[in-house]
């Protein structure tokens, strides 16, 4: 794990120093925080970049329009505006909560970096840097944990579950990433969260659905799976969900040498309705019956791909193997050739004689599964002729 931050690319952009810079000549203090720092003392990517400060969101909208930056107001009754200056800086006033429900919190800004601290979830996310890259920890712990990849609540984490409900599944996401591999999850914090697991109940499904999205997608959920499974945190983000799948799984992609899907994931939680558990977009929810049309059809790889696509067919193999099954020779490439596969009839190559209508798409439909029986083989005079010998 590196030291102070100064080596970092997003660090020294011009546009992030310029940020920082304006608040501390606005008289203010200004701190890089949570993610950011976290992911770059790790050496991972640093995709957002937060900035924790005293000022107060109408301070912080002054000082960047006299700095002649955008500033769009995100969240300013939370205390959050995101300043544009070579890319999106979401600035936050330090907080201390005054009310909390479990949903919503109300938050009175503070000058206090420690106050600011004390409200955030996990030891790991409540490190700071300042403009030179220098790290802070004021909690203490943070450090000393994101160095042994040891995630724990700040505090009492049975308090910390009471201002958030969420809280229960960040838990297990944030273990399933930053966690050691392999190590089990903290003792406290799993005690708090069995405790607690109704505590999800009041949640969004779209919050629920953002945090399994990342819990799903990390490259091994297998250990936070099986905790939000024995904790019941899982029966309450996906009603009816078994995980049993999920440990052959990971094994099977590792095999095949596939990379984490989270949609195959949760397909191999079971066939209730995720989408609507999850608030799947349109997208996702087609791919996700896709990979169970695969799986219900039962089609040799080569023909799964040319019907549902090459992902779904993949996520099927995939989920058979899981399942002990042994994979098909060759699998691989033949959902390559399925994928690639471009069915060479239109329903005007058969028009006249027939037209439009059931006949037509019986024919259209026959003509397909024999050209997928083929292995593509038959082009498109191959299959007219087949036609006309009475297919």
């Amino acid at each position: 794990m590196s030291g102070p931050l100064a080596a970092e690319d997003w660090l020294r952009n011009p546009g992030t120093q310029g940020v920082l810079a304006m608040l501390e000549a606005g008289g203010h203090q200004a701190y890089f925080v949570g993610g950011c720092v976290r992911n770059a003392l790790l050496g991972w990517p640093v995709a957002d970049i937060d900035i924790a400060t005293d000022a107060e969101p109408a301070r912080v909208t002054e000082l960047a329009r006299a700095a002649g930056l955008r500033c769009v107001p995100t969240g300013a009754e939370h205390g959050t505006v995101t300043v544009l200056s070579h890319g999106p800086h979401e600035v936050t006033t330090f907080r201390r909560d005054l009310e909390t429900d479990g949903r919503h919190a109300v938050v009175a800004f503070s000058d206090s970096l420690e106050e600011d601290a004390a409200r955030r979830d996990f030891t790991m996310n409540a490190l700071y840097a300042d403009r030179q890259g220098a790290v802070l920890d004021p909690m203490g712990g943070g450090l000393a944990d994101l160095r042994a990849r040891r995630l724990r609540f700040i505090g009492d984490p049975a308090e910390r579950i009471r201002e958030d409900g969420l809280r229960v599944l960040r838990f297990f996401r944030f273990s399933a990433i930053y966690a050691a591999p392999g190590a089990p999850l903290d003792p406290e914090g799993m005690a708090a969260v069995t405790a607690a697991h109704a505590a999800l109940r009041p949640v969004s499904r779209e919050r629920i659905g953002a945090e399994m999205r990342k819990l799903l997608g990390a490259a091994d959920p297998v250990i936070a799976l099986e905790g939000m499974a024995a904790s019941e945190v899982l029966e309450e983000a996906l009603p009816g969900a078994r995980a049993e799948l999920i440990r052959p799984l990971v094994e099977a992609e590792r095999k095949a040498g596939k990379a984490p899907r989270w949609i195959r994931r949760l397909a191999a939680l079971g066939k209730g309705d995720w989408a609507a558990a999850l608030r799947l977009s349109r997208d996702e929810a087609r791919a996700l019956a896709a990979i169970r049309a695969c799986r219900a059809a039962d089609l040799p790889p080569h023909a799964a791909a040319a019907e549902h696509g090459g992902e779904a067919a993949t996520d099927a193999v995939l989920m058979t193997a899981a399942e002990g099954a042994e994979t098909p020779a060759n699998w691989q490439s033949d959902i390559a050739l399925g994928a690639a596969a471009q069915f060479p009839l239109r329903a005007a190559d058969l028009m006249p004689p027939l037209e439009p209508g059931p006949q037509l798409g019986a024919t259209l439909a026959r003509l397909r599964q024999a050209w997928i029986d083929s292995r593509f083989t038959l082009d498109r005079d191959a299959l007219l002729q087949h036609w006309r010998q009475g297919c």
